[in-house]
């Protein structure tokens, strides 16, 4: 079986766990090149690598703040220095808390949009030329359920992820004559494991899938798997919900 991304680059952040691990898997699996990253948790991210390699894949850890734009420039650059181009890049590190308005102060509200979604931007930005370079660039945001439906307490997670579906049609805009294409995936109540003191967010509660089933990461890496596909290269622009009919809508 041919794998469709045999010679190309991807960089999957958030990659250490859960959706962005699975993203990664799967990308490995049609012949990528992977660069892993984690905000911290190198454990998580030296385990994804060992996966990928023993299945005969290659991949590179690389532990760094997406906040941070200068640790971003700096994973750019070891990834075009050590696997020679960057040919899709992932956006899905976030940060996913809850707390009413009333009581969020405005370093709680900066702390979402810094990771979520100054996060896209730096990493955009930084791989940027290489994206350019590959000349079937692909970047694939990771929005969030909440930002179509609304939820209680997530005022700062549902603004970031409304504002990655913006920023991810105005990337199809300005992008699209570097032969780079932009779509956002959006997961919607899908099973992850969760620490014991983060209980389940609210929102997944009033929420409910056509099937009664809740998906699993391995859905939501399946479409983006697919739009980084060279048979994708017509989808730009584009939000493409995996939420087992929890939500119905553009």
């Amino acid at each position: 079986m041919t794998k469709e991304l045999t010679g190309k680059v991807a960089v999957v952040t958030g990659a250490g766990r859960n959706i962005g691990r699975a993203i990664a898997l799967a990308l490995a699996a049609d012949g990528a090149c992977i660069v892993i990253n984690a905000r911290g948790n190198r454990a998580e991210a030296d385990a994804v690598l060992r996966e990928i390699e023993s299945a005969g894949g290659t991949a590179l850890v690389h532990i760094g703040d997406v906040a941070d734009a200068g640790a971003m420039q700096t994973m750019a650059d070891a990834a075009v220095k050590q696997l020679g181009r960057i040919d899709i890049l992932v956006n899905n590190a976030a940060l996913r808390r809850e707390k009413p308005f009333a009581e969020m102060d405005y370093r709680e509200w900066r702390e979402i949009l810094d990771v979520t979604l100054d996060g896209a931007f730096h990493c955009v930005k930084a791989c940027l030329p290489a994206l350019r370079r590959s000349g079937a660039g692909t970047i694939v945001n990771i929005g969030g359920l909440s930002a179509h439906t609304g939820a209680r307490n997530r005022a700062h997670v549902v603004t970031a992820k409304a504002g990655i579906i913006g920023f991810t049609r105005a990337l199809a805009h300005d992008l699209a004559n570097d032969g780079i294409t932009a779509n956002c995936v959006v997961p919607g109540l899908i099973g992850t494991p969760r620490p014991k003191d983060k209980p389940e967010p609210a929102h997944h509660l009033t929420h409910h899938t056509i099937t009664g089933e809740r998906g699993r990461p391995d859905d939501v890496a399946a479409a983006v798997r697919f739009l980084c596909s060279p048979g994708a290269r017509y989808i730009n622009g584009q939000t493409i919900h995996a939420n087992g009919g929890a939500y119905l809508g553009g």
